[in-house]
């Protein structure tokens, strides 16, 4: 017996097809804000980034191979620090903080996952 598909036949296939993978893409993309890094909270700063509505304060900072970076979040909106290699990811929030220690020199990337516009920078040196 040979089955013989319609025109019909195969637009609907098409479709069928189409939309299964366009479910499968959104689910893949559904996973929201990247899973939290926990905060070095014992550990000293030796700088503070103010996190304001759309904005890191300052943007760039420098330290020195095994310091920490505090994030001191102050806004209406909810934003996070998250690194362009997920060394380090904070909470979503609109107050409190979040400390990394950096143990590696080298420059860290990283922006609020709700808001890419908001990106800044630790350039961490060898003593």
């Amino acid at each position: 017996m040979t089955a013989v598909l319609s025109r019909r036949g195969l637009l609907h296939a098409g479709a069928g097809i189409f939309g299964i993978g366009a479910v499968a893409a959104l689910a893949g993309c559904a996973s929201g804000a990247p899973e939290p890094v926990p905060s070095d909270d014992d550990a000293q700063p030796a700088v503070t980034v103010r996190v304001v509505d759309n904005a890191f304060e300052p943007a760039e900072v420098e330290i020195a191979v095994g310091e920490a970076v505090r994030w001191e979040f102050s806004a209406l909106a909810e934003h996070d620090v998250v690194s362009g290699d997920r060394s380090f990811v904070s909470e979503l929030m609109r107050e409190g903080s979040y400390t990394h220690r950096f143990p590696e020199a080298g420059e860290f990337d990283y922006l609020c996952s709700i808001h890419p516009e908001m990106r800044g920078l630790v350039r961490v040196v060898a003593p």
